[in-house]
Parts: C-alpha cells; sequence; structure tokens
C-alpha cells in the first residue's frame, strides 16, 4: 500500500504534505504528444526552442503538471480547480520533484492544496494550487477494502 492511501485512510489534515520525484525524458514526451495532439514544435524542434529564449526543447506543462494526479489519484481526490503558474521550462532529463500540501479541509471534504514543483537544482518551475473533495468516511472504508483486497488496481504499492 501506498503511504499516500496509508494516511488517507488515516484521515487527511491541514499541513499534510506529500512528495513525489521523476525524470522527464524525450520519449514521456512523445507519449504525451500522442495522446494530446499537442505537437508545438517548441517541444520538438531546437532551433523553434531556441527562438522561444529556451536552452533546447522542452516538456509539456502539462505534463509536468499531472505529476499531481499521481498523488490525487492515490488520495483519492476529485479535482474540482486546478490553476498552474507555469516559471521555468523542464528539459528532458530534468528531475522534478512535485509537493502537495494541503492547506484546508472543511467539514464538507472540500479540499484546497499548494503543489510546489522543483528541478534537480532546486529551482521553482512551476506552482499550482488543486481544490476538490477528500475522501470521507465511506470512501476511506472502500479505500481499506481495496487494500485488504490485494489493491490490485493500483500499481504504486
Amino acid at each position: 500500500m501506498s503511504y499516500i492511501r496509508k494516511k488517507t485512510i488515516e484521515g487527511l489534515k491541514s499541513g499534510d504534505k506529500f512528495c513525489i520525484s521523476r525524470t522527464f525524458t524525450k520519449q514521456d514526451m512523445l507519449n504525451f504528444a500522442d495522446i494530446t495532439k499537442d505537437f508545438n514544435p517548441v517541444h520538438f524542434d531546437k532551433r523553434f526552442a531556441q527562438v522561444k529564449k529556451f536552452d533546447d526543447c522542452i516538456c509539456h506543462g502539462l505534463l509536468i503538471g499531472g505529476m499531481l494526479t499521481e498523488i490525487g489519484g492515490q488520495i483519492g481526490w476529485l479535482a474540482s480547480e486546478i490553476h498552474f503558474c507555469f516559471k521555468k521550462p523542464v528539459y528532458f532529463g530534468d528531475t522534478i520533484t512535485c509537493c502537495l500540501t494541503i492547506i484546508k479541509i472543511d467539514e464538507r471534504g472540500r479540499a484546497k492544496a499548494q503543489v510546489l514543483y522543483k528541478n534537480q537544482h532546486d529551482v521553482l518551475v512551476l506552482e499550482a494550487e488543486l481544490s476538490g473533495i477528500i475522501p470521507q468516511s465511506k470512501e476511506k472504508e472502500i479505500l481499506s477494502a481495496m487494500i485488504s483486497e490485494g489493491d490490485i488496481t493500483n500499481k504504486l504499492k
């Protein structure tokens, strides 16, 4: 069971923080482009990227931003709003650490989180704010049952 899922079952609270890291490759970008049909040349052609003042081709912003869905998916967070503020480019080979910190939970399970993404040089590349609904007692019971059954749909055990 992932530590994020375990913490969710135990009960989330303001101040809880979850971090993951990932190194992005050109193949990640190609897969994302195929799925989204975003073939912006800034991702494919160094000359085009350099005209935009980048050192090289860059990863898709939403590919990087999507890291928060790994954390949210382990929680069972139902997102209603996500706001992104892109700060710096992410290049192939960069390792990004994404940290989600819960900043508010109301009595109905409506929650907000701040999400910070930093590269291997500890440079902030992306900020996000996430709002949505976190699991309440019935959902936590189901998560617990899923885990006791082997959590077969969760590849992040």
